[in-house]
This record gives structure tokens, C-alpha cells and sequence, in this order.
């Protein structure tokens, strides 16, 4: 599998590379990593419900073909995403959320955080608030778009939204949960191997 590090880009031209890139697979296509920081954005999935943006202002809002609802991306955020073949591994769409799932609550635990899955709320938890999102656009048995890690970042424009679609939901970050200092190039490394090991156990 190849990683590709993207560093920061706009959200715009990374959505629509990922199309671009999905469209043109053949079955031989090696899936890829994508490691990415976007500026401050807004993104809404496709079953996203407009009463859940509360109260944005200054910050930009993209309607998305991911699944799910309304989330925020901003520097100090891990965001990888999945360009994989999900029929060539043989597997459905729920095996792959479980997987990117079980690489995230691996890589928090080497930071001795302890992390959890919420009933029919996709993503990631530490004491019931969400450190990691995710989101997935599945087109002819191929994935695009992906997962968010809060690493150290400003949480306050959650509060400008419902996140995941959930009133009152709390947000957390690995900078307020781990006890030794974080480096963003080693966490992106080490959770894409994760996911690499997950996907690759997965044939």
C-alpha cells in the first residue's frame, strides 16, 4: 500500500483528487494513504440536516459525498485518507469503518489512552467525547475520503455545530489525553502502519 503525504491542502482540490484517483482505478491500482492537514472548513455529508450547523460565521462549509454529517477540519488535525478496494479484499464497508476504528483505538492506546466505540455513533471516544471522526464515499466497491484524529488543535468551532450530528456532543484531542509530548509526523506514521496492518490482515 503507498502512502502519499500531502502536508497542508485546501479541501477542495483534495476531494477532488480523491474522484479523480477512484475514477481512473484499474484492478491492479495499489490502494493508498492519504495524509493530510486542511485549513479551517466546514464539511457536510450527504445526509447531513442543515439544523445541525448552529451557528457558523467566518468559517468556509463544503456540501460533501462522504457519509454521514456535519464535521470540522482544521490544522493540528490527522486526517488520512482510505483509497482502498474493497472488493478486491473481499470485504464490505462495515469491516472497513470496524477496521479504521480498531487502528485508531491502537494507536491511542500506545499513548495509554484509553479509547471506546459508541453505539450507532461511528468514530472514536475517550470518556464518551469524540477525539476521532470518520466518513466514507464507497463507489463500485472502491473507498475514498476517510478518517480525523484531534491531535492538538482549536476545538472551538465545534461548538459552531452539532458534531456527527450529535446535540451536545462533547470533543476531545490527544494533547489533552496523552502525557508525553506528541510529534504529528510520528502519529501519522504510526497510525497509517496501523491501518496498513488492519487492511492487510484483512485478505
Amino acid at each position: 500500500m503507498k502512502i502519499v503525504e500531502l502536508g497542508h491542502q485546501e479541501y477542495l482540490p483534495t476531494w477532488q483528487a480523491m474522484q479523480v484517483f477512484t475514477d481512473a482505478r484499474s484492478l491492479d491500482t495499489e490502494d493508498e494513504l492519504w495524509i493530510v492537514e486542511h485549513p479551517s472548513i466546514f464539511t457536510q455529508g450527504l445526509a447531513g440536516k442543515p439544523e445541525h450547523e448552529l451557528s457558523i460565521d467566518s468559517i468556509p462549509i463544503v456540501k460533501t459525498d462522504r457519509g454521514g454529517q456535519v464535521t470540522y477540519h482544521g490544522p493540528g488535525q490527522l486526517i488520512v485518507y482510505c483509497l482502498i478496494d474493497l472488493k478486491r479484499l473481499g470485504i464490505g464497508v462495515k469491516k472497513m469503518v470496524s477496521m479504521i476504528e480498531s487502528s485508531i483505538i491502537d494507536l491511542l492506546s500506545l499513548y495509554n489512552i484509553k479509547a471506546h466505540l459508541e453505539k450507532d455513533a461511528p468514530g472514536v471516544y475517550v470518556d464518551h467525547a469524540k477525539v476521532a471522526a470518520l466518513g466514507l464515499k464507497v463507489k463500485q466497491g472502491r473507498t475514498y475520503h476517510g478518517l480525523s484524529l484531534n491531535i492538538d488543535m482549536d476545538l472551538t468551532p465545534f461548538d459552531q455545530i452539532n458534531p456527527c450530528g450529535y446535540q451536545g456532543l462533547k470533543v476531545t484531542q490527544m494533547k489533552d489525553l496523552a502525557d508525553n509530548k506528541l510529534n504529528f509526523s510520528k502519529l501519522s506514521k504510526q497510525l497509517s502502519q496501523l491501518l496498513i496492518q488492519h487492511i492487510t490482515s484483512a485478505k
